[in-house]
């Protein structure tokens, strides 16, 4: 055998290898992608459970649900006092929540079913940002607030948007409801009470 036939022999077996391989690859790709969750399946809005024992007072979590950002928020003593004091509801654009943007169940002065759980959708009513939370904010020393840096908007712990920023409603409350006292289950309206 020749060089030259030797070096066309390599050739060949290089390309067919590359050749198959990639079929390989080609015909793999499809079967792995199918163990992966669609994307109708990620954002379908199935419920997400959250262990409420595992936030300590005064923190928060934040779960994915229906592609959005979902806060749970396990409020302090001083958390609830502050959101009921009647200075504090001179500040709100929307007090009383009359723009709907919560579930019955949640339509009070805490917008929540029980007062130290809060559950709100992470997304600023302005523009669609994600406010950061933060204790001992500006609102008073012992305020918290959800502060939107992007414009400047501001909600208390409740979710109810500050008077004068560009938000002009208060954060959306999803439906949830207590699968048991320490499991909160974001998606599903049925009312369980502890």
């Amino acid at each position: 055998m020749t060089k030259k036939n030797i070096d066309r022999r390599h050739l060949l077996t290089a390309a067919t290898s590359f050749i198959a391989g990639a079929g390989v690859v080609g015909a793999a790709t499809p079967f792995v992608q199918s163990w992966m969750p669609s994307a109708r399946a990620r954002s379908s809005g199935a419920p997400v459970r959250v262990d409420l024992s595992r936030i300590e007072n005064g923190s928060m979590v934040t779960v994915e649900w229906q592609g959005k950002p979902v806060f749970v928020l396990k409020r302090t003593k001083d958390n609830i006092s502050n959101l009921r004091d009647e200075s504090h509801q001179s500040e709100l654009r929307d007090a009383e929540s009359i723009v709907n943007h919560q579930p019955d169940y949640a339509r009070n002065e805490l917008r929540s079913i029980r007062p130290e759980i809060f559950v709100a959708v992470g997304i600023c009513t302005h523009l669609g940002c994600i406010p950061n939370l933060e204790q001992n904010g500006q609102l008073n020393a012992s305020h918290g607030r959800y502060y939107c840096a992007c414009h400047g908007s501001i909600f208390d712990l409740a979710g109810r948007v500050l008077l004068n920023v560009p938000a002009s409603t208060n954060l959306i409350i999803p439906p949830h409801t207590y699968v048991r006292d320490d499991l909160l289950e974001i998606g599903s309206d049925a009312q369980t009470t502890f």
